[in-house]
């Protein structure tokens, strides 16, 4: 769920002031989202979990420097970049495999081993693009967020992150149908 300016401005201010309570409550608003942001870009379950961590604790000591410009996610998003670029180039984190999903009552082991396959494509081809392309779909299509955000996030101007869609979209395409073409 996400909260509005208003009620975001409100927690800040209560956890400048020191409020435990604000920053849980932040937390539980917000935390699935960069959790999710941090697992995309480094694949370490225990690693986005400090991700998280770090990027609250920056929320808790800096609770002043949310100014509003954007969405407050968009710059919690930012901060959680910065500390993935941070941990990246400071370690080679070892990269663990997803829980598979069981097939559900009305799925056939059939169907539950094609989206198997199909999930398992367009992540192998996912792994394949740049980080920044990688990021740029993940935010776009499992985040939801505009372009204008997107940008935001990445410091880059919009029209790069247009460039960098339609590329990673290609490289996805073509990666793909080379998977098939095997098959």
């Amino acid at each position: 769920m996400e909260l509005n300016n208003d009620e975001v401005f409100e927690l800040l201010k209560a956890v400048g002031k020191g409020s435990e309570d604000a920053i849980r409550k932040l937390y539980d608003a917000y935390s699935r989202r960069i959790y999710a942001f941090a697992l995309n870009r480094i694949r370490d379950a225990s690693l986005a979990e400090e991700i998280v961590v770090d990027t609250m604790h920056e929320v808790w000591k800096h609770p002043d420097r949310f100014r509003g410009e954007s969405r407050f996610s968009t710059w919690l998003l930012g901060i959680a970049r910065y500390k993935v670029l941070t941990l990246l180039r400071s370690s080679t984190p070892d990269h663990e495999e997803l829980d598979e999903q069981m097939p559900s009552d009305g799925e056939t082991a059939f169907d539950a081993l094609a989206q198997k396959q199909r999930r398992e494509g367009v992540q192998h081809c996912m792994g394949k693009l740049s980080d920044e392309h990688r990021e740029c779909m993940h935010l776009v299509f499992y985040e939801g967020y505009t372009l204008k955000e997107v940008a935001e996030v990445q410091s880059v101007p919009e029209n790069t992150v247009k460039t960098r869609l339609f590329h990673a979209r290609q490289k996805i395409k073509n990666c793909l149908r080379l998977l098939l073409e095997r098959e």
